[in-house]
């Protein structure tokens, strides 16, 4: 299926930018908006937790070392560097943690990108809270439409999730920095050009986490190029051997087809409201419902039936630290049955090294026929864990989407709950955790970019 289509409307990437640049805000629902305050309560949450993190102090200690002209806040430091570089530190900070937010398509974590950017730009432009908000909804579109097309066919070729992030920042970054319709699409394409991140990285490494500072500060330095006149191939995505057919991607026209029709940021983004690989969810809350009042003692075997065995995508058992544990489905499902449910205290070492959840982890296999999936988005269904007794008969439980996700309904008091338990580990104080997650759900109609801010140090 070739990768060499435009649209009526010219190439692709002049489409997105026309969207990008000609949606007004009355076009945009207030519920995709509210899903924007979301993620960005939830990125930074996510950066709450991942502020200590080894990865995460490297990449900020080098940025500080380079300074620069302090443009944007680096979140929970009291420092401040230019907005790529705050975009880039804060980032890596949220992904770090693999806490933040995902698109059930394809993992790929679009809202870390849209909500650093946004905040850091917004800071340079004088951009109002509304207009943040405006823009983080475009450019998550932007992003998860490209990303859509590409799924799965840039994973086969083992791309990461980040080559369509960066077009998150470039058109959120575009938006508020105003450019013209030409600016934008040369964005767009440079965007293209810019990154390349690698998924087995991203699943065994700090990889993950370098894939999303370097969306940030891509992305925020495409659009930048382009705003002083730098130019890139504006038929790069759908051109013979360009971007598109590279990264094996299908169905290209829906890219631009019913632009403003719905937003994903509504349908498709999932909010963390646990640690780890976001396919997994799902499995760790059926696991939880199937294993509830059963004896570990009692169990034999643990049977899983879920769409990401159609992947490689399943990890090892036996994690000792926080990457191995955010992509191991047998911890996932152990750990969620033998305490009731899978949390932000199962990246704790402890945690991992317990004996009962290692036992069960022993158990976990896979049903070597698992159910066909009802389309080509293998991490965005869910599946069923049958845990068999040792005394004869066994409990099944199933779970499509998890708690948080678009298809589910994101709520509120979820998201609150996670800023809570995560935003102190920063240091954020009782007082300030209330007073900006008060700020959060205002955002954009009581509250600024600098009222957040504010209470971010």
């Amino acid at each position: 299926m070739g990768a060499q289509q435009s649209t009526k409307t010219g190439t692709i990437a002049e489409a997105l930018a026309a969207f990008v640049l000609e949606t007004t805000a009355d076009r945009i629902p207030e519920l995709a908006r509210d899903r924007a305050r979301m993620s960005l309560a939830s990125t930074i949450a996510s950066a709450s937790m991942g502020f200590g993190i080894e990865s995460t102090t490297i990449i900020r200690d080098l940025e500080l070392a380079d300074g620069g002209t302090g443009e944007s806040a680096v979140w929970f430091s009291g420092r401040r560097l230019p907005s790529a570089r705050a975009a880039r530190a804060n980032a890596v900070a949220s992904d770090a943690a693999a806490s933040d937010d995902s698109d059930l398509r394809s993992i790929a974590h679009i809202g870390t990108i849209v909500s650093t950017c946004g905040l850091a730009i917004a800071e340079t432009t004088g951009s109002t809270a509304a207009e943040v908000l405006d823009a983080m909804v475009l450019g998550y579109e932007v992003a998860g439409r490209i990303d859509e097309a590409l799924t799965p066919g840039r994973m086969r070729r083992g791309f990461h999730g980040s080559v369509s992030t960066v077009f998150g920042a470039t058109a959120t970054t575009g938006r508020l920095l105003g450019l013209d319709h030409d600016a934008m699409t040369h964005a767009i394409v440079l965007a293209a050009t810019s990154i390349g991140g690698m998924a087995v990285s991203a699943d065994t490494s700090w990889g993950r986490e370098y894939h999303a500072g370097h969306a940030a500060l891509s992305g925020i330095h495409a659009a930048r190029a382009a705003q002083r006149g730098f130019r890139g191939e504006t038929t790069l995505l759908e051109t013979s051997r360009g971007f598109l057919e590279a990264m094996g991607a299908q169905s290209i026209d829906d890219i631009t087809a019913g632009l403003g029709d719905d937003w994903d940021i509504v349908t498709d983004m999932a909010i963390k409201l646990m640690p780890g690989a976001h396919p997994f969810h799902a499995v760790a809350e059926a696991a939880a419902e199937a294993g509830t009042g059963v004896d570990p003692d009692d169990i034999e075997r643990v049977v899983v039936n879920a769409a990401v065995q159609w992947t490689n995508f399943h990890g090892d058992p036996h994690p000792r630290n926080l990457v191995d544990a955010a992509h191991s489905l047998p911890y996932f499902i152990a750990a969620a049955i033998v305490d009731g449910a899978f949390g932000w205290q199962h990246m704790d070492v402890e945690r991992m090294l317990d004996p009962t959840i290692a036992r069960i982890q022993d158990l976990v296999e896979m049903d070597p026929d698992p159910t066909p999936l009802p389309d080509r988005f293998p991490h965005r269904h869910g599946g069923t864990v049958t845990v068999i007794l040792r005394g004869g008969g066994s409990i099944s439980a199933t779970c499509v989407a998890p708690r948080g996700s678009g298809p589910r309904g994101v709520e509120w008091a979820d998201v609150e709950e996670k800023y809570r338990r995560l935003a102190p580990i920063a240091g954020l104080g009782v007082e300030q955790v209330e007073t900006s997650i008060g700020t959060l759900r205002g955002f954009g109609r009581t509250a600024g970019v600098a009222d957040l801010l504010g209470q971010l140090r």
